[in-house]
C-alpha cells in the first residue's frame, strides 16, 4: 500500500486571531500546530501500513515553517515528506489549494490511497478532501472513523454521518477524509523524533509540480473574504395582556409578521 497523507500547519485554536482588515488568519506570533484532524488521518495510515506494509508520504502546502508539522508526523512513523512552498501559492482558497495539492499528488504518482483530515480548524470547510478527489478523478468517502480491511482492490471503512455509522467499501485508488472517533493518534517517541530529524524533506515550488499559475494562490481563488465580524445577538420582549382568545389572535399576527405562518 502506498499512501499519501495531506497535512496542514494551523494556528493553535486557543490563540487563533483574524485580521479584521484582510480577513485572513493571523499566523505571526501565534503558536502553530499540526491540524488535529490530520493526525487522525496519519494514525489511520499508520494502522493500515502495520497490517499491509507499504509507504506513507506526507504532503503539506505552506510557508517554510510548515516543515515543523511534517517533522511531527515523520516522528509518528510517516516515511517521507514533501513541502509545497512558494509565494505564488499564498492566499489560496479551498479550490486553488485542492488543485495545487492534486498536482503534487500526480507528480508523486503510484498511490493507492490518499488520506486527509475531515477539516481544518482554521478554515472549517471540509472542502479539501472531496475537491482533491475530484481533481484526481478518484472516489472518496468522508467522515471515516476506522477501516475494516483491504481486499481485492477495495478498502472497507466505517464512516459516521450524524447519528448513523455506515460500513462502506470503496475501490482503490481512493481518498478518505478522517474524523475523530475510534482512532487515537499516537504520541511520537524520542526515537521517533530522532529518526524524523534525520529525514530530508523534499521541497517543491509551483514550477516543480508543473501547475497552471493562474489556478493557484490568490490569483487562482474564485472566492474572497470580504468581511470578518462578530455577529451580534439581541432579544426583544413584547408583552401582551387581555382575553386569551384575543391574545391568541395577536400572537398569530406576530407569527405572520415574522414569516412563521
Amino acid at each position: 500500500m502506498r499512501m499519501i497523507v495531506l497535512v496542514k500547519q494551523v494556528p493553535d485554536p486557543q490563540h487563533i486571531k483574524i485580521d479584521p482588515k484582510t480577513g485572513f488568519v493571523v499566523r505571526t506570533g501565534v503558536p502553530l500546530i499540526v491540524n488535529p484532524f490530520d493526525l487522525y488521518a496519519v494514525e489511520l495510515a499508520l494502522r493500515i501500513k502495520s497490517e499491509y506494509d507499504g509507504e506513507i508520504i506526507a504532503v503539506s502546502m505552506g510557508p517554510p515553517s510548515a516543515e515543523e508539522a511534517l517533522r511531527e508526523v515523520l516522528a509518528m512513523g510517516v516515511d517521507k515528506a514533501i513541502l509545497l512552498t512558494d509565494r505564488r501559492m499564498a492566499g489560496a482558497d479551498t479550490l486553488a489549494t485542492s488543485y495545487t495539492l492534486s498536482m503534487a499528488i500526480k507528480k508523486v504518482g503510484g498511490f493507492d490511497l490518499v488520506l486527509a483530515g475531515e477539516k481544518t480548524v482554521d478554515g472549517d470547510t471540509g472542502h479539501i478532501g472531496p475537491e482533491v478527489a475530484e481533481f484526481l478523478g478518484i472516489p472518496h468517502v468522508c467522515y471515516v472513523s476506522n477501516y475494516e480491511g483491504v481486499r481485492e482492490g477495495y478498502i472497507y471503512v466505517r464512516a459516521r454521518y450524524d447519528d448513523y455509522l455506515l460500513r462502506l467499501k470503496v475501490k482503490l485508488p481512493a481518498l478518505l477524509t478522517v474524523t475523530r472517533g475510534e482512532l487515537r493518534p499516537r504520541i511520537p517517541t524520542i526515537l521517533g523524533r530522532l529518526r524524523a530529524s534525520k529525514i530530508p524533506i523534499t521541497k517543491w515550488n509551483a514550477d516543480d509540480i508543473e501547475c497552471d499559475i493562474s489556478r493557484i494562490g490568490l490569483q487562482g481563488s474564485p472566492t474572497r473574504v470580504l468581511e470578518v465580524f462578530t455577529p451580534r445577538y439581541g432579544r426583544k420582549c413584547k408583552m401582551f395582556y387581555g382575553d386569551p382568545e384575543e391574545l391568541a389572535k395577536k400572537f398569530i399576527d406576530v407569527l405572520k409578521e415574522l414569516g412563521f405562518v
